[in-house]
């Protein structure tokens, strides 16, 4: 029965919410530390344990209201190693990692690595070959996926089903050759059970510096990422997985 034969008519579908621009994107230009406030704002709710395990002098969270979230700082300085923390397995809601990402921080001979202020102590202490050296001995470029692998698992065991892991990384050549960092720890961290729920590009505003070349083979790198992970439960399939909101646990006796 058509309209004109008395049928009633459809009603028009109206879309919720509020229409607003202001919304968190996925390019930006600037610091770490405007950008990662962003970036906790959309994906981690109030209230959440967040263990920063690469903490360091705290850049990251310079921009954070201090009292949002429930803060567990740590890294080297505090003896504490990214591949072996101290937490029980599934407490936290959140965890983020920014370990050494350029295979020069991490060559085996101490004379050639790279690095400087605050990476001394992470190079050293990450270097392959070194004392702390990843399990599997990966050299070159492969130290640096090693590191990033090793604490993925690591964030696995301490984080709540469906838990959020924030990921600092940038891509780089080594020994002449394109790799595409970001890409190598998706793909690896979906095997482990992450589910890849956002990607941020974050540019540097400065030059970098001069730099003296014979000829340019790959372009200069002038931006890194910020990956946001969702731990995938046990038994879920990680392409199937669609994102959910963080579930939280009761703060612990004396909180």
């Amino acid at each position: 029965m058509s309209e004109a034969e008395g049928a009633a008519p459809r009603a028009k579908r109206v879309q919720g919410g509020r229409a607003t621009a202001d919304v968190v994107m996925s390019a930006h230009a600037g610091g770490n530390a405007d950008l990662f406030a962003q970036i906790l704002a959309l994906h981690v709710p109030p209230g959440s344990r967040i263990a920063d395990v690469t903490f360091g002098q705290g850049v990251f969270w310079r921009q954070v209201p201090p009292g949002l979230y429930r803060v567990l700082p740590s890294d080297l300085a505090t003896g504490t190693d990214c591949r072996a923390l101290p937490y029980p397995a599934e407490s936290l809601e959140a965890l983020v990692l920014d370990p050494p990402y350029m295979e020069g921080l991490l060559r085996p001979k101490a004379g050639t690595r790279a690095g400087q202020g605050s990476h001394v102590a992470l190079r050293d202490y990450y270097a392959s070959g070194g004392e702390h050296a990843a399990p599997g001995g990966g050299r070159w470029h492969q130290a640096v996926v090693d590191l990033y692998l090793d604490a993925a698992r690591e964030a696995r065991r301490v984080l709540r089903d469906h838990g959020i892991l924030i990921v600092k990384c940038q891509d780089e050549v080594s020994a002449n050759r394109q790799e595409l960092t970001h890409v190598q720890i998706v793909t690896g961290f979906a095997e482990l059970g992450f589910y890849a729920r956002d990607l941020f590009v974050l540019v540097r505003n400065n030059r970098p510096g001069v730099a003296r070349l014979m000829r340019q083979v790959h372009a200069r790198k002038n931006h890194s990422y910020f990956l946001v992970f969702q731990k995938v439960p046990a038994g879920q399939v990680v392409a199937k997985y669609r994102s959910r909101e963080v579930p939280l646990a009761p703060p612990p006796d004396g909180e």
